[in-house]
């Protein structure tokens, strides 16, 4: 199968690549879709969700008349859109979804974990530390209350990021798709080992569907790069692509809005709470791509 991301095939790639940022969208309100009931999707609704993901990997949707807390909006509408198999992670709720809101206290489990306190979270794809036959292909994010302030996501589609260190530095690109470039080391409790250590790659093209995936994060902490010159600037180099990529789209998501993506990059930045306003997210991890007709290679035409 022919394929913008081999690195032999230069022209295959600069006509993907004049093709995707030609359309890729320059401001987050591109990205936005109102839904009149996230349930219940029209076809005009779907087409429109279907074109902001063929640009970037993601759309914004917006549902702010319906009870934003009601978790069948980010249910229903990722099973639309072919997200149907949701990882169910040891922090989620009995449903599925996890309720992404500050711990009461930070000694408690989920309290350990920098996604439910007020501290920002820096560049990364969900599920970075997955096996890979449980890779994290799609991602919801659902408002049900926002912060008092801050509490801002910045996104970039993985492709994008790849478009920038392709044409920055091809070696860097493939020092990132070695099957151990990034390790994440075992992750251990009480009982032993809770998930033991898991390398792979930073870029991956699926073998079958050619599309290109990415698992990432820019933390320095409970992470191991390969130990080679190539792979530390690719680090480096990537590292400094998401400082200032000139695509990164910013959005704060508001009651009744969210996020649907093929597990983009993305941030959250840090917020506060007041006793009567406090964040709240509903997170959907799912083992699929959005469900839209099918593309070959991750031509910005379609989306898979």
């Amino acid at each position: 199968m022919d394929s913008p991301f081999d690195l032999s095939d230069e022209t295959g790639y600069r006509a993907w690549r004049e093709a995707k940022l030609a359309a890729y969208p320059r401001s987050v309100d591109e990205l936005v879709v109102p839904l009149a009931d996230p349930r219940r999707l029209t076809a005009a609704e779907t087409g429109s969700l279907e074109d902001r993901c063929a640009r970037a990997n993601m759309a914004i949707y917006s549902a702010p008349h319906l009870p934003a807390a009601d978790k069948s909006l980010a249910r229903e509408l990722a099973r639309q859109l072919g997200l149907m198999r949701l990882e169910g992670n040891y922090l989620a709720d009995e449903d599925g979804l996890s309720s992404i809101t500050p711990a009461d206290d930070e000694g408690t489990l989920r309290g350990d974990y920098i996604p439910y306190t007020h501290k920002p979270i820096n560049w990364h794809t969900d599920g970075y530390y997955n096996a890979l036959d449980r890779r994290i292909l799609g991602m919801t994010l659902h408002c049900a209350q926002d912060a008092e302030a801050g509490g801002e996501n910045a996104l970039l589609d993985h492709e994008i990021a790849y478009i920038q260190l392709r044409d920055t530095d091809p070696d860097c690109v493939a020092a990132l798709m070695q099957p151990d470039a990034m390790t994440i080391p075992a992750r251990m409790d009480e009982n032993g080992v809770a998930r033991p250590a898991q390398s792979g790659p930073v870029f991956a093209v699926d073998p079958e569907q050619g599309f290109l995936y990415m698992r990432y994060t820019a933390r320095t902490r409970s992470i191991a790069w390969k130990d080679d010159a190539l792979t530390q600037r690719a680090v480096k180099t990537l590292a400094e692509i998401l400082a200032d990529s000139p695509y990164i789209l910013s959005a704060r998501l508001q009651p009744g809005m969210g996020l649907v993506c093929n597990n983009v990059l993305h941030t959250r930045s840090a917020f506060s709470d007041s006793p009567g306003r406090r964040r709240l997210l509903y997170r959907g991890r799912y083992y699929d791509r959005l469900g839209f007709a099918a593309r070959a290679g991750g031509t910005a035409g379609k989306v898979e």
